[in-house]
């Protein structure tokens, strides 16, 4: 959400800490704002400040008044219904809702005699319950009013790991944490619940905790980072039951990292999920089809393949499905593939699989099924990413097949390109938000999607490029800085506007490339290897290159330097193109196409050769089928 002049925000705990300075840095939007305390003398104060942010946004007279106080007790439900009643009343809706109340426990819990109503309860009702009451009232005013919004519940890192010296505290806003992680499903109906995790922040609550303690993770958290995050949840409609935290140590960082959740994630055994968003397509199916083959292994694609023609055979086997191709998709691996580098052996075991299929990718109808198949349906639009997708028609296994809304070429952008720009960034690249990310190659077809992508998550993006039209491509997604390498040299602007370093690095070109990039890298960077195109057709191949001093390098600056191979991560396929689907087709994500057509399987070469050439722009797609290409419309 882009939060503007007029929007309007409810905030419990309003009054002091993090939630007056949450108050104040919405009011500095020009967001009309209900505070709601149980002070009601500090609450009047901030109401006070408040106003005179607001009041620049909105010179005119109001009708209404732009910040409100409630004096309420977040533990009284009812008092609590009426602030929400009383902000509809005023505003007419509810944007952002900020659950900012919050209580230490004033005796410890291994001394505390009492029954606990006074202590260990209380803080459980303000820190936890209170919560729960704030969000469904949030989200039952949201949803009458049929507006997107956003929840944000503010745990503490004590949510994440023990706070040892109040566990009631502590299992209160853990508490927080899971029931905010678990409401991820309201994005569906257009709100997204997102828990805030700082560490200790200089308030009158963190003045209760020790020091000596505060002094080991690193100090006192300054309030801006903490507004910072809350703007990163507000703005971040890529993340719902997200948890950010936030920490001196290691800024704003999502947690848990992707890869530790998808430890522990229960994945439903469901059938896929079905796109049919067109009518069933009626398909001829012919006798024989052309595609293309490899018969002599080398790094040159048109030399070492040719177009033959082959039979279609009937029946199917029981799991498979014959797919008619619309569009293919052209990838600077296809001479990888072509020179024999994607299978294992020796040279002469290689050689003994000639011919084989070319191809990697391509979406269109699907024309038969084999007996055992019955979630997929003859005539439907279907992707796959498997060898021989430069053909007429290829025959797989039904488990290959990626359901998609249209058979159209921005989908085939989204297959390789796009699986590996979404895969990378988050499996190898870990990235969060809050980082300079410099991307390679970016104006190519998977750059294109890392660049925004990252900037979708909240991050600075770097993108390097070759020629006025790429760079002014890259500034038309939201680059932040482009560096066109025929006009600027690139190490020069690395180091003279970026000396602290890169926090990521998306890398496919290899090479000097990859040297330049690694010297660039902060410390506990992450720099991962999609690819290095510029090492593919070389005179002799693809010869490894040395690389002295690695070890040494990353050690001393504790970075990572990760290879990523998208075969290697087939298992969350699907999950990343539902993603990017929905980001294309709600407007958050471009796709940029080359506007060099390609028509037919014998432009296939033609289409390499473009991509190879350095001229291309955007991702290089052949229309296998032009009679069917110029009938659909797009997506």
């Amino acid at each position: 959400m882009e939060l503007r002049p007029g929007h309007s925000a409810l905030v419990t705990g309003g009054a002091a800490g993090i939630g007056q300075a949450l108050v104040l840095a919405l009011a500095r939007r020009g967001v009309f704002i209900t505070i709601v305390d149980f002070s009601g003398e500090r609450g009047r104060e901030v109401v006070s400040l408040a106003e005179k942010e607001v009041a620049k946004f909105h010179k005119t007279g109001l009708e209404f008044p732009p910040v409100i106080f409630v004096k309420c007790d977040v533990t009284d439900s009812a008092g609590l219904a009426a602030a929400f009643e009383k902000h509809v009343e005023t505003y007419g809706g509810l944007d952002v809702c900020i659950s900012c109340a919050g209580i230490v426990t004033p005796i410890m819990f291994h001394k505390d005699k009492t029954d606990g109503s006074k202590s260990w309860r209380r803080a459980v009702d303000v820190n936890f319950l209170a919560v729960i009451s704030t969000t469904q009232l949030a989200i039952r005013v949201m949803e009458e009013s049929e507006k997107p919004g956003v929840i944000i519940n503010v745990g503490s890192a004590s949510g994440l790991y023990p706070m040892y010296a109040d566990p009631i505290y502590s299992g209160s806003k853990g508490g927080v944490v899971m029931f905010s992680r678990s409401l991820g499903f309201y994005k569906r109906r257009g709100i997204r619940v997102n828990a805030l995790c700082p560490e200790f922040v200089q308030t009158e609550l963190a003045a209760k905790v020790d020091p000596k303690f505060i002094k080991l993770v690193g100090g006192y958290v300054p309030m801006e980072m903490v507004v910072k995050g809350a703007f990163e949840l507000i703005s971040n409609e890529t993340k719902a039951g997200a948890c950010l935290w936030i920490s001196n140590r290691r800024g704003l960082e999502y947690w848990p990292s992707p890869d530790e959740e998808e430890k522990f994630r229960v994945h439903p055994r469901t059938t896929r999920r079905k796109y049919v968003d067109v009518a069933p397509v009626n398909i001829q199916i012919p006798q024989s089809f052309e595609k293309i083959i490899v018969h002599t292994l080398s790094q040159n694609f048109r030399s070492a393949t040719s177009v033959v023609r082959t039979s279609l055979r009937f029946p199917l086997e029981a799991n498979d499905v014959l797919l008619k191709i619309i569009y293919a998709g052209v990838n600077a691996s296809d001479v990888n593939f072509s020179s024999g580098r994607y299978f294992s052996g020796g040279s002469k075991e290689i050689a003994s699989r000639l011919p084989f299929d070319a191809g990697f990718e391509a979406v269109g109808i699907i024309a038969a099924v084999g007996d055992s198949v019955k979630h997929l349906k003859v005539g439907t639009p279907a992707a796959i990413m498997t060898f021989g997708s430069y053909a007429e028609f290829t025959k797989v296994h039904s488990k290959h097949i990626l359901p998609v809304a249209r058979p159209d070429p921005e989908v085939v952008a989204l297959l390789t390109s796009g699986l590996t720009a979404s895969i990378a960034l988050e499996k190898a690249a870990q990235m969060d938000s809050g980082k300079t990310v410099l991307v390679t190659a970016a104006a190519g077809g998977t750059g294109q999607f890392a660049v925004q992508l990252a900037k979708l998550a909240g991050n600075k993006v770097i993108a390097t490029c070759g020629g006025k039209d790429k760079a002014q491509l890259l500034k038309d997604l939201g680059v932040d800085r482009v560096i066109d390498y025929k006009v600027e040299d690139i190490k020069t602007v690395l180091k003279n506007e970026f000396p602290k370093g890169i926090n990521i690095v998306y890398e496919s070109v290899g090479g000097d490339m990859f040297d330049l990039c690694l010297n660039a890298l902060a410390t506990y960077g992450r720099l991962v290897v999609i690819g290095m195109i510029s090492q593919y057709q070389g005179e002799h191949g693809w010869k490894p290159r040395n690389y002295p001093g690695l070890c040494e390098k990353i050690l001393a600056k504790s970075q990572t330097v990760a290879g990523f191979f998208l075969v290697h991560y087939a298992r969350f396929w699907q999950q990343h193109l539902d993603k990017l689907v929905d980001l294309y087709t709600s407007g958050k994500l471009k796709v940029s196409l080359d506007p060099k057509t390609f028509l037919g399987v014998h432009s296939v070469a033609d289409a390499v050769d473009h991509l190879h050439s350095g001229k291309s722009v955007g991702k290089v797609v052949v229309c296998i089928d032009p009679s069917f290409g110029h009938q659909s419309a797009k997506l």
